[in-house]
């Protein structure tokens, strides 16, 4: 199948949309865009769309929250990146579905391969364009190609540039026919969804999985009995030394900042 039929685009987050106005740019026609519904934003009740639904707008292009609705706009091919919804088999009936995901299958397959990835300390990770089939990312693969993990990156930053790879992926995809799914092969691995507790700190663990927590971003502690978020930080001298933090309540400042205006007794530390 070839880039000269039109598609149905469905994703939601910043990564997704990105990957949508490269198609446009390419020159793939867009039936149609599914995301997520809209989200109220602040305390005014004002709704906002999402990343894609935005994109979507700003190109003038018809969008719809109805993942059923991708079987009946006429597109011969569906493209999901980060959708985050359950695609059911009419609509898998109804047309081929290809997805941009980021991890090197069958590793991580599921909701939280970048995140997963950080916090197992892969040294490597990497983008499959795969076929949509019913059971979870199993279907086979059209392309992938292999990142190295910077072992600063952040999930934020390593899913930036896994989406850039993913989409050069798609898009030679694309022009030059998708062909045959080759099948996974290997050990399956799950990346289920990122708890609370996933992110959060345990002062025991080693700082090199503390740093972990910190990377994927939301990793909290506590302080005077008070959830604390720490943003970022460092090892200084064998120990985490927090750079960018959150107290309850507050905005995002820098430790040095909070230190002076929290002026912790000498023994006392995060719960």
């Amino acid at each position: 199948m070839s880039g000269s039929q039109p598609l149905v685009f469905l994703g939601s987050p910043q990564v997704s949309a990105e990957v949508l106005t490269a198609l446009v740019c390419a020159g793939h026609e867009i039936k149609l865009v599914i995301t997520g519904a809209d989200r109220r934003r602040g305390r005014g009740g004002a709704t906002s769309p999402t990343p894609v639904g935005a994109t979507a707008i700003e190109l003038g292009l018809p969008v719809s929250h109805q993942t059923s609705d991708a079987a009946t706009c006429g597109a011969a091919l569906g493209v999901v990146v980060a959708y985050g919804e359950i695609i059911r088999p009419a609509v898998l009936d109804a047309m081929p579905m290809v997805n941009i995901h980021f991890s090197l299958l069958p590793r991580w397959r599921g909701a939280a391969p970048v995140e997963r990835a950080i916090l197992a300390g892969d040294n490597h990770t990497g983008v499959c364009v795969m076929e949509v089939v019913e059971a979870l990312d199993a279907g086979g693969v059209y392309a992938s190609e292999t990142v190295s993990m910077d072992p600063d990156a952040t999930a934020e930053s390593l899913t930036a540039r896994l989406g850039q790879v993913g989409t050069e992926l798609l898009l030679t995809c694309l022009e030059q026919g998708l062909g045959d799914p080759i099948p996974q092969q290997g050990e399956v691995t799950y990346a289920s969804k990122i708890s609370v507790e996933d992110r959060h700190i345990d002062w025991s663990e080693s700082n090199e999985h503390i740093l972990r927590k910190v990377r994927i971003g939301g990793a909290w502690t506590s302080w005077r009995g008070e959830r604390f978020r720490i943003h970022s930080a460092r090892v200084v001298d064998g120990q985490i030394v927090p750079i960018v933090v959150q107290p309850a309540g507050k905005p995002k400042m820098d430790f040095d900042d909070w230190i002076r205006g929290a002026r912790p007794a000498e023994s006392e530390w995060f719960e």
